[in-house]
């Protein structure tokens, strides 16, 4: 791998070819074809668009096991993650290897051609590698004037005669600290710099790229015009890691830049991976990896406000004696769910109106309160109960989502098998989630009896808000006793096939946000109960 390195910077691959769109759409018709999610969406426009550059297409199992054990491509390019194409539709365990099928987004748009090459199954879901001919980028209705292709950003530098470009690749806002950071990095280098925001997200299912986008173009009017470039990255998210580091320089590469700077984010979980770790991460080999890719890290230090000096400076260069502030990413979210100020000195106020406009303070932020329990647990009651307190309070529109509601508007046509109640939970969930995204209070109270497919419904609430589960834990028992429409009855005759707790597992709650058994407990004080933990949590005021 050491000497087999190819350089980056050079050609870039390019898989549209505008003269044969035409015919892979009328071939298309007669082939199979695969929805892609957002997230496949972003990994092929990187593809197409030649952002991972010498890649053109998606890894066979092969090229993957290289990846891993190696990290270096069938010809001896370095290559520092796999880059996969992945499906759990029914479609994809009917490919056959050797067969091409059209990759489309959601509405049916053709994005590109797939030859498969190989194709396995690992966890459940189904893997398919191969070249990639592509038709046209995925369409993008938001932001249009900030977006360029690698090529066309080259393009844009060569025509400024930018020789020498800093990338600052963000999954998060740009505060002043990174702002100083940046400035300085780009004088100290007698470089331009590119502002790249990860913009990889959509407009239903993950859109807090908005704020962040709205955010950098706040904070763009702060730069030199003359030398500051604004331009997206449709790139997904990823973990932070050293591989992960490596690919986002050869996307860096490929875009045109010399330089890149790692670290200086605050994460969202408050976990702030802060810059002395980053630095003392960026060790020899690292190092050498990116400068054999064409790359320079400039690694982002720990940086402190020296009010002495009201600046920004690394610690290890803030003056003995001098009064240093800081504020951790912890105690930022902290601030921002309580609705609290965020100090002059950390952020600039255009940059904190927008985050405020996208991620408002709790009490002003939809949520959904989800009751499961067994069927006669006291779910309807106690939701019922809640959305009318809730309601009397006013302030924000409250929707039930009850069972029985749901059920009879929604999945009328549903049974009650596991998939079944799975695709009912999950209907649940999507229209609790867009409540929750336009700022109102859902309301759920199925009986939700699977673990993975409430875990699936809070990741889908907590992108767009506020999440509380709530178990209510009373025993199959008391549930029993309460059976006013004879089901346990029926089901324990074998009359009602797939009763929960009795013939079908429910799967008891691993970290509720509250627990409650109304055996011994009125409705009032169980649901004040609720209300004492919102307000714990900052949705009540």
């Amino acid at each position: 791998m050491n000497q087999l390195i190819a350089p980056y910077g050079g050609p870039l691959v390019n898989l549209i070819d505008p003269a044969q769109s035409e015919a892979l759409k009328k071939e298309a018709l007669s082939l199979p074809s695969l929805d892609l999610d957002w997230r496949q969406q972003c990994e092929l426009e990187m593809l197409m668009t030649g952002a991972y550059s010498p890649l053109t297409g998606f890894m066979t199992r092969a090229q993957c096991h290289g990846i891993e054990t190696d990290r270096q491509l069938d010809d001896g390019t370095f290559w520092p993650l796999p880059i996969t194409l992945s499906s759990q539709q029914k479609a994809a365990a009917d490919i056959s290897t050797g067969s091409r099928i059209a990759l489309r987004d959601g509405e049916g748009f053709m994005l590109a051609m797939l030859t498969v090459r190989d194709k396995w199954e690992l966890n459940g879901s189904w893997y398919l590698g191969g070249p990639v001919a592509g038709v046209a980028l995925p369409p993008h209705p938001d932001f249009a004037e900030w977006r360029a292709t690698p090529d066309e950003l080259r393009t844009q530098f060569a025509k400024r005669g930018w020789r020498r470009v800093i990338a600052w690749q963000a999954r998060q806002p740009m505060h002043r600290a990174q702002f100083e950071f940046c400035l300085k990095s780009a004088v100290a280098n007698e470089a331009n710099l590119l502002l790249h925001p990860q913009s990889g997200g959509d407009l239903t299912e993950a859109p807090a790229y908005f704020g962040l986008v709205r955010a950098f173009m706040a904070i763009r009017e702060r730069f030199p015009a003359a030398t500051t470039q604004l331009t997206l990255l449709p790139a997904p998210p990823r973990d932070a890691s050293a591989d992960a580091l490596l690919l986002r320089a050869i996307i860096a590469r490929n875009y045109g830049c010399e330089m890149l700077i790692a670290g200086g984010e605050h994460q969202p979980d408050g976990d702030s991976r802060r810059g002395e770790d980053v630095a003392r991460d960026l060790d020899s080999a690292l190092a050498d990896l990116a400068r054999r890719i064409g790359v320079t890290l400039i690694p982002y230090p720990r940086m402190v406000y020296v009010e002495d000096r009201a600046e920004y400076l690394p610690v290890t260069e803030a003056p003995a004696g001098s009064r240093q502030l800081t504020l951790s990413g912890a105690e930022f979210n902290r601030r921002m769910r309580a609705g609290l100020k965020i100090p002059d000195w950390y952020s600039f106020p255009e940059v904190m109106a927008e985050l405020y406009r996208q991620t408002p303070a709790r009490e002003q932020q939809g949520f959904t309160v989800f009751f499961t329990g067994l069927s006669g647990a006291g779910k309807s009651t106690l939701a019922r109960s809640l959305a009318a307190r809730l309601m009397e309070m006013g302030g924000r529109s409250v929707t039930l989502l009850d069972g029985d509601i749901v059920r009879r508007n929604l999945s009328s046509e549903l049974g009650f098998t596991k998939a079944h109640r799975d695709i009912n939970v999950r209907r649940i969930g999507f229209v609790a989630s867009e409540i929750t995204k336009n700022r109102g209070i859902a309301i759920c109270a199925p009986i939700a009896p699977y673990r993975q497919t409430r875990r699936d419904v809070r990741a889908m609430i907590e992108a767009v808000g506020g999440f509380v589960e709530i178990h209510v834990a009373t025993p199959i028992e008391t549930c029993e006793g309460r059976d006013r429409k004879g089901l346990y009855a029926k089901a324990r005759a074998g009359l009602i096939p797939e009763f929960t707790g009795v013939s079908d597992p429910y799967e008891i709650p691993e970290h509720p946000e509250l627990a409650i058994d109304t055996t011994g407990l009125s409705i009032d004080e169980a649901v004040q109960r609720i209300l004492l933990k919102l307000e714990h949590e900052g949705y009540l005021r």
